[in-house]
C-alpha cells in the first residue's frame, strides 16, 4: 500500500526506527549537515580523518550529528541511484562503527541535489535521520527559475524540506524577497555557521546577517568537511555576544532536536549581526 502524506510526518521515533531521538536532557550541539562519512564526497576521505572529525566536533560541543553526503537526485531518472546510496553504505557502516565510544550519537542523512523537478524521496536513506525532513540545495548556488514551487512541491508531497546554506546563493537578492517565497512556500532555512565568521566572502556573511535580523534561520550547522576546525564553538560565541544566546540555543540545539523527534522548529527571534550602515550587501562589480 502506498504511504499517505500524512503518515509521512510521523514522529522520528516511529520513522527512524533504532535511531531514536536524545533524550529531552540532552542540551549538546546538534549538528545536521557534515560530511563526515569516510570516502563518499568531498569530505572526509580516510577513517583516520572521520575519527578525527568526530573529536573536533565533540570538543566543540557536539552531542549528536546527522551525516549529510552529496546525493544528486537527477540519479534516479538515469538508474543511478540505488548505486550512489549503496556505496554510501559502506561508508555509513564505518562512520557507526568509529562513532562508537566518541560521545558523539550520529543519524544518516544526505544532502540533496535538486537536479530534478519532482524528485523520489521514498527511501528513508535519502531523508534525516530517516523522518520526513530532507535537507536540499539548489545545483551549482545558483537559484534556479521556481524554485520556490520546487519546495512547494516537497512539502504537497508530505516532505519538510531544509534549503542548506541560502546564503551563499549569488543570485539571492539584497532585500531577500527570494527568501520570503521559499519560507512562505513551507521550506526552512539552514545557515552554516561559517557563514557568520566570513569563512566563505562578505556577501555570504552580510546575507547570512540579514536572515538572523528578520528571524528566518531556523537552524545553524557546520556544513564541516572534516578539514581543519569546525569552528562551531566559535560561531556561536559570535552570537553570544551579539546578545543572541537565546538564538544560539535554538538554532544548533532546541531545533535540531526537535527534527530529529520529527517537529517543526521553533521561531527564532530576530537578531542583528551587523551595524544599521553595514546592513546593505554589496556585490562584486555592484
Amino acid at each position: 500500500m502506498r504511504e499517505s502524506r500524512r503518515e509521512r510526518r510521523t514522529s522520528l521515533s516511529e520513522a527512524a526506527g533504532s535511531q531514536a531521538a536524545p533524550e529531552p536532557a540532552d542540551r549538546g550541539v546538534v549538528d545536521l549537515h557534515n560530511h563526515v562519512i569516510p570516502g563518499v564526497d568531498d569530505g572526509a576521505q580516510e577513517e583516520a580523518e572521520t575519527d578525527a572529525a568526530l573529536d573536533a566536533m565533540g570538543a566543540e560541543g557536539v552531542s549528536s550529528l546527522i551525516a549529510t553526503p552529496h546525493v544528486e537526485l537527477g540519479l534516479h531518472s538515469r538508474g543511478g541511484l540505488d548505486d550512489r546510496l549503496q556505496s554510501i553504505d559502506h561508508g555509513w557502516a564505518t562512520l557507526v562503527r568509529r562513532a562508537e565510544g566518541s560521545g558523539v550519537r550520529v543519524y544518516r542523512g544526505a544532502e540533496l541535489r535538486l537536479d530534478t523537478a519532482t524528485p523520489d524521496l521514498s527511501d528513508a536513506r535519502l531523508r534525516l535521520a530517516g523522518g520526513p525532513f530532507v535537507l536540499v540545495e539548489f545545483p551549482y548556488f545558483i537559484v534556479p527559475p521556481r524554485s520556490p514551487r520546487m519546495l512547494a512541491w516537497l512539502v504537497a508531497q508530505g516532505w519538510q524540506p531544509v534549503l542548506a546554506h541560502p546564503e551563499r546563493y549569488a543570485s539571492v537578492d539584497p532585500d531577500l524577497d527570494v527568501a520570503r517565497e521559499w519560507r512562505n512556500a513551507g521550506a526552512r532555512l539552514q545557515v552554516n555557521g561559517g557563514s557568520v565568521l566570513g569563512r566563505y566572502g562578505e556577501a555570504a556573511r552580510r546575507l547570512a546577517a540579514r536572515l538572523l535580523a528578520r528571524g528566518w534561520v531556523d537552524y545553524l550547522a557546520s556544513d564541516y568537511h572534516a578539514r581543519g576546525a569546525p569552528r562551531i564553538a566559535e560561531y556561536r560565541a559570535a552570537l553570544v555576544d551579539h546578545g543572541g544566546r537565546e538564538q544560539a540555543d535554538l538554532l544548533m540545539r532546541t531545533n535540531p532536536q526537535r527534527l530529529l523527534r520529527g517537529e517543526m522548529p521553533l521561531a527564532v527571534p530576530p537578531l542583528e549581526m551587523d551595524e544599521p550602515d553595514a546592513r546593505a550587501v554589496r556585490r562584486p562589480g555592484g
